[in-house]
């Protein structure tokens, strides 16, 4: 009998966000599902680590599909780095890995440097970091009932070329959806990171006592200065694939500075 495909996944939107089930049922067509997502919403949290206090898991769901793939969910209390370490230590060891993992599906954007503050993309990278190929799904909106008809339709082209032609070590793939109809959607293309950055970042209030306090919004300030970034090509209206890689080191900065530094 053929083995059947393990996949992991987690997102940062918590374990009830439309977007992770989702996600789940695409999954369970394809292979066994083990899910370890946040238990509250984890946005903005990168690959954070949640040290220095007690985390909780606890099983959500445990049924299996009508063509015999299991799925298995659990809530977890840490943030979405924190997930992936739980299940790579408890579901999963070194010997014993997950064939794909998935993070997602995000409710809202992840290109361009929003890829660097992702929890969905940090969870990525720590799956990277064990050496198990993964995938990030988001959706440019942040409604939380979400059109995902576009990853559904395009999720086993993607999981087929995924398979065959895995990223190479340490990189993993960040594949973001525009919001717009099926139909609309003129294909996918592998891009570059983006280059913009948020402004006017804080707005500020009184408590009823006259206390100050900030809260964190902004607005996105598109520097790119090509039309092959990431987010500028989901705005015209293509599904955007970057590969991201775990070590950041700019190999040709370090030599050129190692050549020009004296000490």
């Amino acid at each position: 009998m053929e083995k059947k495909m393990e996949i992991l996944i987690t997102n940062d939107d918590s374990y009830i966000s439309k977007g992770f089930n989702t996600l789940v049922s695409l999954c369970a067509t394809i292979g066994n599902v083990t899910a370890v997502a946040p238990k509250a919403a984890q946005s903005g949290m990168s690959a954070a680590l949640s040290m220095g206090k007690p985390l909780f898991l606890n099983k959500e769901d445990e049924r299996t599909t009508a063509s015999g793939n299991r799925i298995s969910i659990y809530s977890f209390t840490g943030t979405p780095a924190d997930c992936v370490k739980m299940a790579m230590n408890k579901f999963f060891s070194k010997k014993n890995k997950p064939d794909l993992m998935f993070s997602g599906i995000n409710h809202g954007s992840n290109a361009s440097t929003a890829a660097v503050y992702s929890g969905t993309l940090g969870a990525t990278a720590e799956a990277a970091i064990y050496e198990v190929p993964a995938i990030a799904l988001s959706v440019n909106t942040h409604d939380p009932d979400a059109d995902f008809t576009a990853v559904k339709a395009w999720f086993h082209k993607i999981v087929e070329n995924f398979v065959a032609n895995p990223p190479k070590k340490g990189i993993y793939l960040n594949i973001n959806f525009p919001d717009i109809p099926l139909e609309q959607i003129k294909g996918i293309k592998f891009a570059h990171q983006g280059d913009g950055m948020w402004i006017n970042e804080f707005e500020s209030y009184k408590t009823p006592h006259g206390e100050p306090f900030y809260w964190i919004c902004g607005e996105f300030l598109d520097k790119a200065e090509d039309q092959e970034g990431d987010h500028t090509l989901m705005d015209k209206g293509y599904i955007t694939i970057v590969p991201h890689l775990v070590d950041s080191t700019s190999y040709t900065e370090m030599s050129r500075l190692q050549n020009l530094w004296k000490f």
